[in-house]
């Protein structure tokens, strides 16, 4: 065989190996974030084809049963984890995840982040927002409540399905909506809310599912949670029950671990996040606002943010340190 016989042989030979070998020096952008993002149906597939269209990398959601679990597996691996980011965190965890000095610097441009309450922060990044609500069908309640008290003075067979606000970043968010609009007077409120309550679920898929099955006549979620049915379905039965006392506004939010091999990777796609690209897949995949004034406007028949007066929301640092004496009294009212 000659020289140039065996040159050409070789290359096709190790041309195949030379491919695999480029393919794995691709770095692999580990995110961990809660199922529905992560899902086929969430934000997730679309992100990742957008960013790896530019980053030269590999992008994985590892998704878990909520953003809170989320957290904690990043919490427990500790510097074993292969998560880059942590993704689907809020303001009523933010301060507890700060304080676990887990998350480095995000060096994120924010300038464009246009949200219904003032929010800063140099390690989370927030990528969408909504407000939590009580979601029912239309031809079930001609009249909805309009508040809570209102909804602790429904009929017997009334039943609604919430969320453990352990395990749930809605069911901790009800908790808080309840202390924002009631204060110390929310012990009392559980009790009588008590016998409407169908179950406690540990996340938001199976309370939504329960009540879709129509187990459940209403079912905690968010004021957008219709937009869904509405826009994707075409089914306009789906209404959001707006109370007098307003609404807590739920701030999600993505944080960059210290322990990231990726940090150059990973504030890049921080910055994706947060751009028009990046952000208009949030509207009609995550069902949330997006943080960001879209060049196109909402998508028609999406939800309307609420005005800044019936927004709700707590202090960060008074979340952190009662949390769990509200969910103590939450948990002690119902059972």
């Amino acid at each position: 065989m000659s020289l140039k016989k065996l040159t050409i042989a070789a290359l096709f030979t190790f041309t195949p190996f030379a491919s695999v070998a480029m393919a794995q020096e691709k770095p692999t952008l580990t995110i961990y974030t809660y199922d529905g993002f992560a899902s086929d149906w969430g934000p997730g597939p679309q992100l990742k084809a957008g960013y790896e269209e530019t980053c030269n990398c590999v992008v994985d959601f590892v998704g878990a049963d909520d953003a809170i679990s989320a957290f904690r597996k990043a919490q427990l691996e500790g510097d074993s984890t292969k998560a880059d980011i942590v993704l689907g965190l809020d303001t009523s965890i933010a301060a507890e995840a700060k304080s676990t000095n887990l998350f480095a610097p995000h060096n994120t441009d924010l300038s464009a982040v246009n949200l219904p309450i003032d929010y800063t922060s140099d390690q989370f990044v927030p990528f969408d927002y909504g407000y939590f609500a009580f979601v029912y069908r239309k031809s079930d309640f001609p009249t909805p409540p309009k508040s809570f008290e209102d909804l602790d003075n429904g009929n017997e067979d009334f039943k609604i399905v919430i969320q453990d606000p352990r395990s749930s970043t809605p069911g901790l968010g009800l908790v808080l909506w309840a202390k924002a609009a009631y204060g110390d007077d929310t012990e009392e409120m559980w009790p009588d809310l008590k016998k409407y309550i169908l179950t406690v679920t540990k996340g938001w898929s199976e309370s939504y599912s329960l009540f879709l099955d129509g187990e459940a006549d209403m079912v905690l979620s968010y004021t957008t949670s219709p937009s869904y049915h509405k826009i994707a379905e075409e089914d306009d039965n789906y209404a959001a029950a707006i109370f007098d006392e307003g609404h807590y506004v739920q701030v999600e939010l993505a944080g960059i671990l210290k322990t990231s091999k990726n940090q150059e990777l990973a504030q890049d796609f921080m910055q994706y996040l947060v751009s028009q690209e990046g952000q208009k897949v949030i509207p009609t995949t995550n069902w949330m606002f997006p943080v960001i004034e879209l060049d196109g406007g909402l998508p028609e028949g999406f939800a309307t943010p609420l005005s800044k007066e019936q927004t709700l929301l707590l202090d960060d640092a008074e979340v952190e340190a009662n949390t769990k004496a509200y969910i103590d009294a939450f948990f002690a009212g119902i059972e």
